[in-house]
């Protein structure tokens, strides 16, 4: 368990409680004494709350343990044996995503964050591919691969890719040596598929020309050489055992394991792993890690069963780009193995994970690569909750619905809770934001303003705190109703006269209908509400706006009117200076403007109302303010 200093960052597994009394208190007396956390989830809500249960304590719902130190750095060992290396290649493999190419600028923009983020090895790039390449790569390993980073230290090994010919070895040497850690990939095809259709060579040339090769970049005077066998997914087991031997012989110190085409399940890639580690000589002096690609949606699951049969370097990207359906996700990747780390094996890696949500929105912004708000860990949805079930359990305890804090990978969210309001949304979740905007209401106001909201929500996808403001003004904050809208129906275009129909309900429940023809929907439908009220009146303001953006956003319409001396009938007010505003607001313009004209008008009859019931001469009122 975590220590009282340790701050809590994500789940650890719901274990069953001991069944025996005995080890039930040995359990208990074990925990150690912790001071309530700011985070209320997990174990720190038990110890802030006395009366918690014994079986909250433990069930665990999000503690943690917090992870040892990053071992010093050494090519062909890892001194801590839980320690996982994270390889990440978004600047390499990601950067093959069609469209996704960064300017030299921006690749080392993304260079620099990434060593903030704590990764062990950046794949900078293929710098054979292009002289931009190889300058951008040059410029990563100067400025990132020599340049401290966080309290521990911490420089990056700063790697890049070649293929197995002379050519891309020295370009790759040429743009990483100015490294403090420089590294060398190098790899061939490995597979009867690969090595028959593209290679168009034997076993024997492909084993010949690894080995050549690695000694080779190591001749040059790095310290530190990847090999791939490509497509080792679909290779022969033999041969693969084979290869790997004679690369290690040759120099090679990780030895990384693609799926190539994201074929393999997670059982068979584990195996695959572990097979590895138990039959090729000379393993224990090298690194294994693993290269998953997306195509079956199972690179991070893949991934982890790696890890968990034995590979000490994971390869991943941000977001999880890549070629085709994309690699192995470092955010999803690195919080499952934060996660769940006890039933890993005790697997750590050296990554600040609250810098996952700055670094994943750097590369959307550089690569132009945005993810679905559905992505696990940076996804717009990822710690959003709009089932009203959801909701109900968040606001009570945050651990019933989140395994994962927002915090721990830096992510600052609208509300404690992540609520976001929609169709789902109960009366719980409405009423608390309410209350978190500021607005005290009684049963009564709320239950009118519920109806209005879900009227909105059914047909808005997300409901805003501006869209929660506009509504409360439009149902709560209105002057005595005396005419109600009921239906309201308009027509208009470039094919015949703009018409409408309305509605209205007294304060008696009367129903009464208006029809007229206007300018323009808004103007027919204001004269079909003349038609029904019969209020002499001049439309002196009109002004409507959008309080939020997009195609379903919340129309707010405000108008202002006054009594109409020069109509056949007299002005109901008795000084044609007063003047009345009103406000209303819908989806609809027209059901908005509508709403605010009666605002304005239930003003108006209220304040006559009131002229009338006076005992004061109705002529000594002048007033002249707007309200």
């Amino acid at each position: 368990m975590a220590s009282s200093s340790a701050k809590p960052y994500c789940c650890s597994s719901l274990n069953p409680a001991p069944s025996n009394a005995i080890a039930r208190r040995a359990a208990l007396s074990a925990l150690p004494a912790a001071k309530p956390r700011r985070f209320s989830h997990g174990l720190a809500a038990v110890a802030a709350n006395p009366r918690a249960s014994r079986s909250a304590v433990l069930r665990p719902v999000r503690a943690c343990l917090a992870a040892p130190r990053r071992p010093e750095y050494v090519p062909d060992r890892i001194d801590d044996p839980n320690y996982v290396r994270i390889f990440d290649t978004t600047l390499r493999d990601g950067e093959q995503s069609p469209g996704a190419t960064m300017t030299s600028a921006e690749k080392l923009v993304v260079a620099r964050q990434l060593a903030r983020l704590g990764v062990d090895i950046i794949e900078a790039g293929f710098p054979a591919s292009s002289p931009d390449d190889l300058d951008a790569v040059r410029s990563i390993a100067i400025e990132v691969g020599n340049t401290p980073v966080g309290e521990d230290g911490h420089v990056p090994v700063i790697c890049g890719l070649s293929r197995c010919n002379k050519r891309d070895i020295d370009a790759a040497w040429e743009a990483v040596r100015h490294a403090r850690k420089p590294r060398i990939h190098t790899f061939i095809a490995t597979s009867e598929i690969h090595m028959q259709h593209k290679l168009r060579k034997t076993p024997d040339q492909v084993v010949a020309i690894a080995r050549e090769m690695v000694a080779y970049a190591r001749s040059l005077g790095c310290p530190d050489v990847e090999f791939s066998p490509e497509d080792a997914g679909r290779s022969n087991r033999e041969f693969l055992y084979h290869i790997l031997e004679e690369v290690i012989k040759a120099g090679a110190t990780t030895l990384n394991i693609p799926d190539t085409v994201g074929y393999t399940l997670p059982h068979e890639f584990g195996k695959l792993i572990a097979d590895i580690k138990a039959n090729t000589p000379g393993i224990e002096n090298a690194i294994i890690s693993t290269h998953c690609q997306n195509d079956l949606g199972l690179a991070s699951a893949n991934t982890l069963a790696g890890a968990y049969a034995g590979a000490r370097q994971l390869e991943v990207t941000i977001n999880g780009i890549g070629e085709r359906a994309g690699n192995a996700s470092l955010e999803e990747v690195v919080m499952a193995i934060k996660c769940r780390r006890e039933l890993l094996g005790g697997l750590h890696t050296g990554i600040n994970s609250q810098h996952i949500t700055m670094t994943s929105k750097m590369v959307q912004e550089h690569s132009g690569l945005h993810v679905q708000p559905h992505k696990a860990i940076v996804g717009a949805n990822a710690f959003a909750h709009e089932s009203g079930i959801h909701q109900d359990g968040m606001l009570k305890f945050k651990g019933t619905y989140e395994i994962i804090s927002p915090d721990d990978i830096g992510l600052t969210r609208a509300n404690e809770f992540g609520i976001v309001l929609g169709k789902l949304s109960g009366r719980h979740a409405v009423r608390t934001k309410l209350v978190e905007l500021g607005y005290e209401i009684n049963d009564k106001e709320f239950e009118d303003f519920f109806k209005r909201y879900k009227e909105v929500a059914e047909k808005k996808k997300r409901v805003t705190d501006e869209d929660i403001e506009a509504l409360l003004s439009d149902e709560i904050f209105q002057p005595k109703v005396i005419w109600s809208l009921g239906d309201v129906q308009a027509t208009c275009g470039t094919l015949g006269l703009s018409t409408a129909t309305v509605k209205l309900i007294t304060i008696d429940g009367e129903e009464k209908i208006g029809c007229s023809v206007g300018t323009g929907p808004v103007d027919a439908a204001y004269k079909a509400v003349d038609q029904i009220i019969q209020i002499p009146t001049v439309l002196r303001e009109y002004s409507m706006t959008s309080v939020t953006e997009g195609i379903d956003a919340i129309a707010t319409t405000r108008v202002v009117i006054a009594g109409d001396v020069s109509a056949d009938k007299p002005a109901l007010t008795s000084n044609s200076n007063r003047s009345f505003s009103g406000s209303g607001a819908a989806m609809d313009v027209v059901v908005s403007s509508v709403r605010a004209y009666l605002s304005a008008l239930n003003k108006m009859s209220s304040y006559v109302g009131a002229v009338k019931a006076s005992s004061e001469a109705p002529e000594t009122i002048s007033v002249q303010t707007t309200e």
